[in-house]
């Protein structure tokens, strides 16, 4: 198992940080393309977390 930052599928990278950027959005995170090293850990951790939560959300509807 790769331990590398890179999608499993190369051509998704585009789609992720899409949904990266509206995650951000939706939780008052004012992210910009490229480097955010100048964010907090609790602004990052909100993004992924509300990331996840759309990916969980994503998933249950999928099984209805």
């Amino acid at each position: 198992m790769s331990t590398s930052n890179q999608p499993v599928v190369p051509n998704a990278r585009e789609a992720l940080n899409k949904f990266k950027m509206e995650a951000a959005n939706e939780v008052g995170v004012n992210l910009k393309q490229g480097y955010n090293g100048d964010l907090t850990s609790r602004e990052a951790g909100s993004v992924g977390g509300q990331m996840v939560k759309k990916m969980i959300q994503a998933y249950e509807n999928g099984m209805k």
